[in-house]
């Protein structure tokens, strides 16, 4: 009779450990993407982790404000409130955001803490704006602006940070390919949950998110003491190693006058890498509200208009996804090179659309504008953590962030406003890349061509 209680346990233990196995080998997949290589080591794979845990976040509150702003009213009145929304939220992030960076370059021993301070700030943000979520009044605008901001400066932090925690065997490009991806792949698994807990309440996504800030925030301060260190590092140079030049008299120049060097004294490099940037920015904005719009009204043949806005958003995820994993592959190519080439993918696939536009090209082209938008990102990095110097390199990712946050924007406005025609819209988007390929790829090949031999690697 004994052996009855011994066996009922010793069969619980046995179905435990059949429970917990599949999400410890998850668990044990994870950590040694996250600290392969080197980066558990280096501090990298804290930062990974943490970006992950910062995207999840961030889906979660954009989930909870489509689902009123966007899903929950027609699509006349949709438009009014999305225009309203972009209005709002980013007009005054346009001023506050470049004060940023500058008031990062003064706190360099403070970056953990920024960090924490910036997922405390967007965890209570969440809560406050749970309140106004249901009825969409007014008051969720302010909150929706100060989680962007707060967001944003998370952002720039990190990407100052990743060149301080860099493995010996990892190149800037990978480096910022895995914590990019591991971003990704966040926000993909918590976009369902955030879409399930909505079905159970709108606030609930809300109160996920702040969960997820909180974690975020004790993460933070796990991160590597030499995030808050400058000890041992030298400042960047204004130029690459290469005879004298466009850009090395300017950055001359900017020495003998006294100024502090920034994007405008590094030569053409990052420069046109922000042209071409902005225009990719542009057409993400772009495609994202005009085909949501144009999908609602005028749904792919054979498909719903969810199913097939949840195509587009597919094939441009997944693109996003391939684009960052391209760019830790593209190890002989640098990074002027690949904004070259994205840009000539993006426009090839905007002509297509507008020339035979369907379910095939509709996928196509938001998927090569995530290939695009991703590498172009990835690249354009690279480029300011190799080319802009070290007391300005915050101040550098603020406004090229802000610049392609505002780019994102008023394409955005453009697709909100045009008329609901499929090859109209198509052929506007392939204008806008072409636009910033005439301005920047030219130059961008020329330098490419001029220095290849004597830049260093980045990819």
């Amino acid at each position: 009779m004994a052996a009855g209680p011994g066996r009922a346990r010793r069969l619980l233990d046995g179905a435990a450990r059949a429970v917990r196995r599949p999400p410890a080998a998850a668990a044990r997949r994870l950590r040694r993407f996250t600290h392969g290589e080197g980066a558990g080591e280096s501090g990298l794979g804290r930062l990974i982790e943490l970006h992950a845990v910062n995207s999840a976040g961030d889906m979660l509150i954009t989930v909870a404000l489509a689902s009123t702003v966007f899903f929950s009213v027609p699509t006349g009145e949709a438009r009014g409130r999305v225009a309203l929304y972009l209005l709002v939220t980013m007009a005054p992030f346009a001023l506050l955001a470049p004060v940023i960076g500058p008031l990062l370059d003064r706190v360099p021993h403070g970056r953990r803490a920024a960090m924490a301070a910036s997922m405390l700030a967007r965890a209570l943000l969440a809560l406050a704006m749970s309140g106004a979520v249901e009825t969409g009044r007014l008051d969720l605008y302010p909150a929706a602006l100060a989680v962007l901001v707060s967001s944003k400066a998370y952002g720039v932090v990190r990407s100052a940070v990743v060149p301080r925690l860099l493995p010996p065997t990892f190149s800037l490009v990978k480096a910022n390919s895995r914590v990019t991806l591991a971003g990704l792949v966040a926000t993909g698994a918590a976009a369902p949950l955030g879409a399930g807990l909505h079905q159970f309440g709108a606030a609930l996504p809300l109160y996920a998110a702040s969960a997820v800030f909180v974690l975020g925030m004790f993460l933070s301060f796990s991160l590597h003491g030499r995030v808050d260190s400058a000890k041992g590092e030298r400042k960047a140079r204004l130029a690459p190693r290469l005879a004298p030049g466009p850009s090395r008299a300017a950055g001359g120049r900017a020495a003998k006058d006294g100024k502090r060097p920034g994007l405008r004294t590094v030569g053409p490099s990052v420069s046109n890498a922000l042209i071409a940037n902005s225009a990719l920015r542009g057409l993400s904005g772009f495609l994202t509200f005009f085909l949501a719009f144009l999908l609602r009204d005028q749904p792919l043949t054979g498909l719903s208009g969810a199913v097939s806005l949840g195509l587009v958003a597919v094939a441009a995820g997944g693109g996003n996804a391939l684009g960052t994993a391209i760019g830790a592959w593209l190890k002989s190519r640098g990074p002027e090179v690949i904004i070259a080439g994205v840009m000539g993918c993006a426009l090839a696939a905007t002509v297509a659309a507008a020339l035979v536009y369907g379910t095939v090209t509709a996928a196509l082209v938001t998927a090569a504008a995530g290939i695009s938008q991703a590498l172009g990102k990835l690249s354009l990095d690279a480029l300011i953590q190799r080319d802009v110097p070290e007391e300005v390199r915050t101040s550098a990712f603020a406004r090229s962030e802000t610049l392609m946050q505002m780019s994102w924007v008023v394409g955005g406005g453009l697709g909100i406003s045009l008329p609901l025609i499929a090859p109209l819209g198509m052929a506007v988007g392939a204008v806008v890349i072409a636009a910033g390929a005439l301005f920047s790829v030219r130059s961008l090949l020329r330098a490419a061509r001029r220095h290849g031999a004597t830049r260093p690697r980045v990819a």
